[in-house]
């Protein structure tokens, strides 16, 4: 296990292979150790042998020089895993390596786990993804963010409408394939000795949706629910003040998570340095002075911690009515959680000047982040090598 990927020379490929996705992953002693525990010696060399585009089992046995039956037996540990996905279409089955964010990481603490050494992995994963100048600016540091919030559709205002690509309720029933898994990051948080302080449950509140739902439940890591089911578990998670967040396209997303301020590794970037590591909704919340009390609900509410003390001082208050809340306008994200926090009615949201609307499909959204890293001509390369199929059949 591990100790067979201590050697740098059998990690490299490896890593330079995962570092190919659109969110690579940094180099690091800690990573070393993650992939290590995740992975052992056959899976990391097959995973390094993985081709750009999905590929079937003969293509594979090609690039590695497995035979194919020992190879099926790989690939199946590597699916059931979470470290490849199995797809079947149109007669064929197509196998593809999964990132590791998102990807092989959450599903990692997607469901209770007692073949790997959970709390160390726990350690590690949360030490990795906090390195500022590493992970952190690798995942949070394109132009275009790969996830984006939601925002509550009960508290935009009367004059304003959203799309169904920004109402969580139609991105649900618009799904081909619906089904509920653990919270990645609460279930980490929870071998830490943490609990969310805003009561959200660890199991059943992240949704998965499309055919990567498929592979979950096929694969033990979710369960599938009906639409009625998870617009319940939505109204839950709203009822928990949480935000909605899904991929930052408007076609085929492929999950919508529920995050809060305490756990979610998405919102800890946000709060802590990359506040255009989410995309934005098309809102952004205001509060009235003149209203506000100061009361500190919705400093304690806000999933993204962008409300603070507001301007100094106005002649016309009293000590006493001196001080009042203030929206960070860089860092909220627009999700209204804070409105309903508020007995005063001092909050309300307001269409955001500089809105930037999500890209259209999976791969264009992969391919602008490829772009922008640097990474998009072996791509473009090897889907036409593939008759521009492109990395994204198993979000459809």
């Amino acid at each position: 296990m591990g100790h067979l990927l201590s050697t740098k020379s059998s990690l490299v490929p490896l890593i330079d292979r995962l570092n190919r996705h659109p969110i690579g992953l940094v180099d690091s002693d800690k990573l070393r150790e993650i992939l290590a525990l995740l992975f052992d010696e056959r899976e990391a060399y097959v995973a390094s042998r993985f081709p750009l585009m999905e590929a079937t089992l003969p293509e594979l046995a090609d690039a590695t020089g497995i035979a194919p039956a020992a190879l099926d037996g790989i690939l199946e540990s590597m699916a059931n895993k979470g470290l490849v996905m199995d797809l079947p279409y149109a007669g064929a089955t197509y196998y593809m390596l999964m990132p590791g964010l998102i990807g092989f990481f959450e599903f990692t603490f997607m469901r209770s786990r007692t073949d790997l050494p959970v709390q160390r992995v726990a350690e590690l994963m949360g030490e990795y993804l906090h390195e500022r100048d590493g992970q952190a600016q690798e995942f949070f540091g394109s132009r275009t963010p790969i996830a984006r919030a939601l925002v509550d559709a009960e508290q935009i205002p009367v004059s304003s409408r959203i799309t169904p690509y920004e109402d969580a309720q139609e991105i649900i029933r618009r799904a081909s394939f619906r089904a509920v898994t653990m919270c990645y990051c609460r279930h980490k948080k929870e071998h830490l000795g943490q609990t969310c302080r805003k009561g959200a449950p660890v199991e059943d509140i992240c949704m998965v949706l499309g055919e990567g739902a498929r592979f979950l439940v096929r694969r033990g890591l979710a369960e599938e629910r009906t639409v009625d089911e998870m617009l319940d578990t939505l109204a839950y998670a709203r009822s928990l003040g949480l935000t909605h967040v899904t991929d930052n396209v408007r076609e085929q997303p492929s999950f919508l998570c529920n995050c809060c301020r305490c756990c979610c590794e998405l919102m800890a970037g946000v709060q802590n340095g990359f506040p255009d590591g989410l995309g934005k909704t098309p809102f952004i919340a205001e509060i009235d002075p003149e209203r506000c009390d100061y009361c500190g609900e919705c400093l304690r509410t806000c999933n993204a911690k962008c409300i603070g003390l507001g301007s100094p001082v106005r002649d016309s208050r009293s000590p006493e009515q001196a001080r009042w809340a203030a929206v960070d306008a860089d860092v909220c994200l627009g999700c209204g959680v804070c409105l309903p926090v508020c007995e005063r009615d001092a909050i309300a949201l307001k269409p955001r000047a500089d809105y930037r609307k999500p890209p259209g499909q999976p791969a264009t959204l992969y391919a602008r982040m490829l772009w922008e890293k640097g990474r998009l001509w072996p791509y473009l390369g090897a889907a036409l090598k593939r008759h521009l199929r492109l990395p994204v059949l198993w979000r459809g």
